[in-house]
C-alpha cells in the first residue's frame, strides 16, 4: 500500500485490529478469511457529502471491477470515507443510498441483461462496470449492530462471482453460515436483522441487507431510484 495520510492509517489500522480480532471475533467469516489472505483490496475517498467522492469511487470500482478474479476468491473491495461521525444513522443510510445512486449515474456499461432493474425483485442486486455485486455499509452512528459500525463510512463490495465460488463448497459454506449467525448473537447486542437473507430466495431483497439500521426496522422501498427510472436506463 502506497504512503499514506494520517487519517488513511489510522482507519485501516483500526480495520486491521477488527478483522484480527481473537478475542471477539468479527462474525463475518470470509471477509477476515480475505483479510488473511491478502486479497482484499482498499482505498480511501472523501466525504460522500463532496462529489469528488463519487468520482474517486467510481474509479477504484471500475478498476476492481476489471481485476478482481486476479486477487483471490475472498476478495472485496474496501473503500474509507473521510466523514464526519455526528450524522443519525437514518442520514448516514440516506447519504449511502444518493451515493450508490449517483455512482450507477457514473457507469457507462450495460446494465447485465440477466438482472432485473426493479430493486424489488429477489433476484436484483447492484451492478457496475458489468459486474454485480453485495455492497455492505458501514458506520460511526451503529452502536446496538457493532458488526455494521466502523469509525467512518465504509464500504465493502464484493462480487457476485465471490458469493458463487464460496456457495459452490457446500459443505464448508453451510457450515460456516452457521458460525457466523453464531458470532453475530455475540458480536451485536442486538437480535440479527430479519432482512438477513439468502440471494434468489422469494423473500430475499439483497437492497435490504446493504444497509441494516440499528434496530429492526427497514424502509418499505428501495431508494436505489436509478432503476426505477428516475434516471435514464443504459
Amino acid at each position: 500500500m502506497h504512503s499514506l495520510e494520517d487519517w488513511q492509517q489510522i482507519v485501516f489500522d483500526r480495520f486491521q485490529t477488527k478483522m484480527t480480532d481473537k478475542e471477539r471475533p468479527f462474525p463475518c467469516i470470509p471477509a477476515t478469511i480475505g483479510f488473511a489472505k491478502n486479497q482484499l483490496r482498499y482505498g480511501f475517498a472523501d466525504d460522500p457529502m463532496d462529489p469528488a467522492a463519487i468520482q474517486q469511487t467510481a474509479v477504484m470500482l471500475r478498476e476492481f471491477s476489471l481485476h478482481s478474479r486476479e486477487f483471490g476468491s475472498y476478495t472485496s473491495l474496501i473503500i474509507f470515507y473521510k466523514t464526519r461521525d455526528d450524522l443519525s444513522v437514518e442520514e448516514y443510510e440516506q447519504l449511502f443510498w444518493e451515493q450508490l445512486t449517483e455512482l450507477s449515474e457514473m457507469d457507462n456499461a450495460e446494465w447485465p441483461n440477466e438482472i432485473p432493474k426493479d430493486p424489488h425483485d429477489p433476484l436484483w442486486e447492484f451492478c457496475f462496470n458489468g459486474e454485480k455485486y453485495f455492497v455492505y455499509c458501514a458506520t460511526p452512528a451503529h452502536k446496538n449492530r457493532q458488526s455494521r459500525h466502523f469509525d467512518t463510512t465504509m464500504l465493502a463490495i464484493t462480487p457476485r462471482w465471490v458469493l458463487q465460488e464460496f456457495m459452490k463448497k457446500v459443505p464448508l459454506a453451510s457450515r460456516i453460515k452457521s458460525q457466523v449467525r453464531k458470532r453475530l448473537q455475540k458480536y451485536d447486542s442486538i437480535a440479527i436483522h430479519p432482512d438477513l437473507n439468502s440471494y434468489g430466495a422469494d423473500d430475499n431483497f439483497e437492497w435490504k441487507q446493504y444497509f441494516l439500521r440499528d434496530d429492526d426496522t427497514t424502509i418499505s422501498k428501495c431508494p436505489f431510484h436509478r432503476l426505477l427510472g428516475t434516471f435514464k436506463n443504459k
